[in-house]
């Protein structure tokens, strides 16, 4: 599945520095040549702990993330909502449905650019914040994903937890605006 997914064409929202979308660009284009674009990132909370992925994806490919990230797609012309991206985003890389998901929130947003160290591409993103909680044990889906961790906010905040030193751009993007 991996492959396949990464090798579709997809479109996803070129925007400027206030999110104003300017048009759709292809995704990969958009990570190579650094380009502006909107995505997102969701926090999902298993029994009051963060479910951080050990990302396994061409770009920053082995850093922890939160549960997710994505983008919402450009469909014949119009921009995906991205509260449902983010649930398509869950169900491919958690299998999640939307009745397992409880108070999807949007807390923020941070703008950041970084290129990735091990590949050709970077992200300069426009990216969201989305927190939820679920009940559903994790099951991480391996063709996305080497893993996952349990942690506490402050753990992360704190730099306590293993995976604090190995964080996505991102989410230490999202930590030092104090979005959790």
């Amino acid at each position: 599945m991996t492959q396949q997914y990464y090798q579709q064409q997809i479109f996803i929202p070129h925007v400027d520095e206030n999110d104003n979308f300017l048009g759709p660009i292809e995704r990969w284009e958009a990570h190579e040549k650094g380009v502006l674009h909107r995505a997102f990132t969701v926090a999902v909370f298993y029994k009051d702990q963060i479910i951080c992925q050990h990302r396994k994806h061409p770009v920053f490919d082995g850093v922890f993330d939160f549960t997710a990230s994505s983008h919402p797609q450009v469909i014949d012309g119009k921009v995906q909502s991205t509260a449902e991206a983010v649930i398509n985003t869950l169900q491919r890389e958690w299998n999640m449905t939307q009745s397992d998901i409880v108070n999807l929130v949007k807390k923020g947003f941070a703008v950041y650019h970084d290129k990735d160290p091990k590949s050709k591409y970077s992200e300069h993103e426009y990216c969201y914040l989305y927190v939820c909680e679920t009940e559903k044990e994790p099951v991480a889906n391996l063709d996305m994903a080497y893993g996952f961790s349990l942690a506490t906010v402050e753990s992360l905040k704190n730099k306590t937890h293993e995976a604090s030193a190995k964080l996505s751009p991102w989410v230490k993007e999202f930590l030092k605006k104090d979005l959790l």
